[in-house]
């Protein structure tokens, strides 16, 4: 799957946590001093281009999706992270972050137990 820039990223969390937007309601969303509409129309456009989003013209209103769920483009950016940076190793990764989070042994053991909780309960949907 392919990267996207940081302007591509930010307008597919837009578009991710509204579902459906239109260019005004993404350029709400920005803080001041907003990016022109022209510049979110373009980002949309080269959006849609790479397949991560599409749009529905309503008369003269274009309403954008999201084509990629976030879940998807989250795991795939985060095992191209595990693979190019921590050789591949996810215990390389969360070795790297408790070290820069100067996490203490119980956060890890909490961190652990909730994972395991977590693995379970996958376990439990998948078998249902």
């Amino acid at each position: 799957m392919i990267q996207l820039t940081r302007a591509e990223e930010q307008i597919m969390q837009v578009l991710w946590t509204l579902q459906e937007t239109t260019v005004q309601d993404i350029r709400e969303r920005f803080d001041d001093p907003k990016p022109a509409r022209t510049t979110i129309a373009s980002v949309l456009n080269i959006l849609e281009n790479k397949g991560f989003a599409t749009h529905k013209s309503f008369g003269r209103v274009n309403v954008y999706y999201p084509v990629v769920a976030k879940n998807e483009y989250s795991k795939t950016q985060l095992f191209g992270m595990i693979k190019n940076y921590f050789n591949n190793s996810l215990p390389a990764m969360v070795s790297f972050f408790a070290k820069e989070k100067n996490l203490s042994v119980e956060e890890l053991d909490e961190l652990l137990e909730e994972t395991k909780k977590e693995l379970m309960q996958e376990e439990k949907r998948k078998q249902s």
